[in-house]
């Protein structure tokens, strides 16, 4: 369940795309699969810029609340508003309908500076 196409960041959050026009955001199967029934999700709005590492929210589910980091520095352009009513989508879809946010970025090659898919699954077998 670890897509070879995408992105992704020690604290589990996906990037899907190359830098050179708006990244998807999400978090990962791990992810999902270690907060359980998401219950709820606060997403910031489209135009707020952030930096790598910035909180982009939360997920709030039956078992507890998690910060949403921001994989890379840019300006959020879209958010997934369908989350607002149906949050668990995210468990079903994490990698497609369940997407967090959009970002332009700040530097294209910032993306490629992240994890691969196996440098993450090394990650999430230790």
């Amino acid at each position: 369940m670890i897509p070879e196409d995408l992105r992704y960041t020690a604290e589990h959050e996906w990037i899907a795309g190359d830098g050179s026009g708006p990244v998807r955001v999400g978090i990962t199967h791990f992810a999902q699969d270690a907060l359980g029934d998401i219950v709820y999700v606060q997403l910031p709005d489209e135009g707020t810029v952030v930096q790598a590492g910035d909180s982009l929210g939360e997920i709030e589910s039956t078992k507890s609340v998690s910060e949403i980091y921001a994989p890379i520095a840019g300006t959020v352009v879209a958010k997934n508003a369908t989350l607002t009513d149906e949050p668990e989508i995210i468990n079903g879809e994490p990698y497609a309908a369940g997407w967090l946010v959009e970002i332009a970025p700040e530097d294209p090659a910032s993306v490629s500076a992240l994890l691969d898919a196996a440098a993450y699954r090394a990650l999430t077998e230790s």
